[in-house]
């Protein structure tokens, strides 16, 4: 049968196979699919830069921020009876075993003393929460070499500001007036899963972790790096709020709560999320709560060699410039809901 230009081409019936052939085999459609969702959604993933930063991230989950952490957790940090004996010296050798004895390079790279210093640090925190409750246990997950453990409880905990309650005063920008995503992959299926199996003794989050390297996804500036940190922590939360109440919005009767802590190695920030509704379809009504302590400062700096200028040691060797106030607030927050801390209405 010769071809001819100007004939239509003939149609033939699908041919399907009565046998499996996984070299050949054709998935179903999307539309056929069992977790198939006409309207599509966007994947937030480590990847993912939002180019406004904070402002955009507020807008995205309908938060109202305010700098600073909570006051009782405050009171905890400055709590004498919540510290580790010999706490700033054993900080400190953590420190300074990440930096200068665990590898042999002059200057290791921030992906390995980063993690390793992390590593080095939930041991303390999870020593001294081991005397004081039971609760409280902690997790690690590796996801594409970006560590992220997880601090886990037993039970929801109670929410950080009662009686506070952020209505239609404040008001958020129209959409047009905010930089794109940097990204976002669209799909067209998604499951609202926190990552735990039925039956696990710590299902709720607690904590969320993240050494951020800046060497595999690129370089996250601080902005960024706490938009990513609030994004990661109300979807958490948000999940956990429709497990509990239903997928219908509304405003939730208890608030969840879920905390974050992000660092590149020398410089940490603290978020604390109280999620109150999960109606985001509007700017009216109730907003979620978002308090935020940016930019603490853990040390100056950490040489093996010491810096001169003009024949003067501008900086010494060794460790210098340690914050004890960075680890504090540290470990106040690995401490939340695992010591009791009366709660004072605030607002």
């Amino acid at each position: 049968m010769h071809f001819v230009p100007w004939l239509a081409k003939p149609t033939f019936p699908e041919w399907k196979r009565a046998w499996h052939d996984p070299h050949h085999y054709k998935g179903p459609r999307y539309e056929e699919m069992e977790l198939y969702k006409e309207k599509p959604c966007y994947i937030f993933n480590q990847k993912t830069k939002i180019l406004e930063g904070v402002r955009q991230a507020l807008w995205l989950t309908k938060s109202k921020l305010i700098k600073g952490l909570p006051e009782h957790i405050v009171a905890l940090a400055e709590d004498p009876a919540n510290q580790i004996e010999n706490q700033d010296e054993r900080v400190q050798q953590a420190i300074q075993h990440a930096r200068f004895w665990d590898t042999r390079d002059i200057r290791p790279k921030r992906e390995r003393f980063c993690v390793r210093r992390d590593m080095s640090h939930l041991p303390l925190s999870r020593q001294l929460a081991s005397e004081n409750s039971d609760e409280i246990s902690a997790c690690c997950a590796s996801a594409s070499k970006v560590i992220l453990p997880m601090q886990n409880d037993k039970s929801p905990w109670s929410e950080c500001a009662k009686f506070i309650i952020l209505l239609s005063s404040s008001k958020y920008n129209t959409v047009s007036q905010y930089q794109p995503f940097w990204g976002l992959t669209p799909a067209q299926s998604g499951l609202g899963l926190l990552g735990f199996r039925d039956g696990y003794p710590f299902p709720h989050a607690h904590t969320l972790y993240i050494a951020d390297s800046g060497v595999l996804h690129g370089k996250f500036k601080s902005e960024q790096l706490r938009a990513k940190m609030i994004m990661f922590t109300f979807a958490n939360a948000l999940v956990r709020a429709k497990l509990t109440y239903g997928d219908q919005p509304q405003v939730l009767e208890e608030p969840i709560v879920m905390q974050a802590v992000a660092t590149n190695g020398r410089i940490f920030q603290f978020i604390v999320l109280q999620l109150n509704t999960t109606d985001l379809a509007s700017d009216d009504g109730v907003k979620n709560i978002i308090w935020m302590d940016q930019d603490q400062l853990l040390y100056e700096y950490a040489k093996c060699l010491p810096l001169i200028k003009k024949k003067v040691v501008t900086v010494p060797a060794g460790l210098s410039g340690y914050k004890p106030d960075t680890f504090k607030k540290f470990l106040a927050l690995f401490l939340h809901g695992g010591v009791g801390v009366p709660l004072e209405p605030q607002g």
